[in-house]
């Protein structure tokens, strides 16, 4: 199907035709779970799957993917407690990595995809990179801080900012109080409303945001930072020049993690949420990665440190 028309502040002809680019809805069910997923492309070509971040969902990608199906084949998951999936009693990342490889194998992909995650999304593709790097090409982790000794306790500061999502009376209100998280600023207002307006749902009571608030009090078996260094698959680490989150120190870390074997790449002048702030560098950044895996045969210490 293709997206609906869009209201909202004036966008390029660039963004405007990737939300109009035609996509297949797709649902495929996960330990009893529906997991929602959209998807682009031609079916022959090579795949990729792109994973959201905390309280975000598969639009989030909407305005990339299109501009990423010359070469492959382009899934975007919502997770479960995120988008149009459904929920869970708890959550945890390797049931989220999972989710992920069930996406991989309802594509049937003619070979073994590539998996790129933002943020929280990024910490899944990491499990997913450890857990089952053998059945992946690669794994590209955006802006996603792998700290001493983990992250955790990042992300319960910002699970605490989405405890309790409210209900507004009308989509517009409802839009006026999107926010990001962790705040920072961002011009390009026309793709802040494009993914507003898919964080809602409508209820009798009025509309309310489609995350489930329990995704952030999950169990945790093993620290990120375990998972990082036992990735199966290549890596690159993309991060935003001005993200408060992936400072100098924490790249330093998870380029140590990673044996300094993987590629790190600044996407210039932005933030933490560097797909809203500068799409078009971080589409040309993730083209040019996929093009050098695409032309290179990875070694033992291109993949996995010694």
């Amino acid at each position: 199907m293709s997206a609906p028309n869009r209201s909202g502040p004036p966008a390029p002809a660039w963004f405007t035709a990737a939300v109009a680019a035609t996509y297949d809805d797709v649902t495929v069910e996960v330990d009893g779970c529906p997991i929602h997923y959209l998807r682009w492309g031609d079916r022959r070509l090579p795949g990729l799957v792109l994973v959201h971040g905390g309280a975000a969902h598969a639009h989030w990608w909407s305005f990339i993917a299109p501009h990423l199906t010359r070469h492959y084949q382009v899934a975007a998951i919502d997770l479960s407690g995120h988008g149009d999936s459904g929920r869970r009693e708890t959550y945890a990342r390797d049931t989220w990595a999972a989710e992920v490889m069930a996406v991989v194998d309802d594509c049937a992909f003619p070979g073994p995809p590539v998996v790129v995650g933002h943020s929280m999304g990024g910490f899944v593709s990491i499990v997913a990179a450890a857990l089952h790097g053998d059945r992946l090409a690669g794994c590209v982790v955006v802006d996603s801080p792998v700290r001493r000794p983990d992250p955790e306790q990042e992300e319960g500061s910002r699970g605490r900012a989405f405890r309790n999502p409210k209900t507004y009376a009308t989509l517009d209100e409802a839009v006026a109080h999107f926010h990001l998280v962790p705040p920072q600023p961002c011009e390009n207002a026309f793709i802040v409303d494009h993914i507003a307006r898919h964080s809602l749902r409508r209820t009798e009571a009025g509309w309310t945001w489609k995350f489930d608030p329990v995704i952030f009090r999950r169990f945790m078996p093993r620290a990120i930072h375990e998972f990082l260094a036992d990735v199966r698959c290549r890596v690159a680490v993309f991060h935003g020049e001005h993200s408060a989150i992936c400072t100098p120190d924490v790249m330093d870390y998870m380029n140590e993690l990673l044996g300094r074997n993987a590629p790190f790449v600044e996407i210039p002048q932005a933030h933490h949420h560097l797909l809203l702030d500068q799409p078009l560098a971080f589409i040309a950044a993730l083209r040019a990665i996929l093009a050098d895996w695409e032309h290179s045969v990875p070694t033992r210490a291109d993949w996995r440190p010694d």
